[in-house]
């Protein structure tokens, strides 16, 4: 029974110092790919018109950049996107597409995945309006002007 005792101390020492080791360190995203913009901002869009925008990207690396994925916080957003790979030095893209269909202020997250571990969260965000359902006023006049400018 001792010995089963002291087997058990010594398996959770050694799990207890593996456990304190440092896990590999994932490598810095801005020293692989440069981002135009991390935060887009839509502005003011009408409700229910669909917007996009293209994330600019750069591989400012010396190996090539895959993308393994694209995940997006809501099923309002869309993403188009190749995987690649991405030579160094080259520029790529992926358009984020919103239907719009959220009243007023918006703000969604879209997560990029790429090779080697590496992920990026992307912000946008902006407002919608409502156009009035009688934009514009009647205006009776316009009836009675001649035609031909006479």
């Amino acid at each position: 029974m001792k010995k089963v005792f002291a087997l058990m101390i010594a398996l959770a020492g050694v799990i207890s110092v593996n456990a304190q080791q440092d896990p590999q360190p994932v490598e810095d995203i801005s020293k692989v790919i440069q981002f135009k913009e991390t935060d887009h901002d839509f502005g003011k869009i009408p409700y229910g018109k669909p917007a996009e925008f293209n994330l600019d990207m750069k591989n400012i690396s010396a190996d090539s950049v895959a993308i393994e994925d694209v995940k997006v916080g809501c099923g309002c957003t869309t993403p188009k996107w190749k995987p690649g790979p991405y030579a160094p030095g080259q520029d790529f893209d992926i358009t984020i597409g919103f239907n719009g269909y959220t009243e007023g202020n918006f703000s969604k997250v879209v997560t990029l995945y790429f090779k080697g571990g590496l992920s990026k969260v992307i912000k946008f965000h902006g407002e919608t309006f409502k156009s009035p359902d009688n934009a514009a006023p009647a205006n009776g006049a316009v009836s009675q002007l001649k035609q031909g400018g006479n």
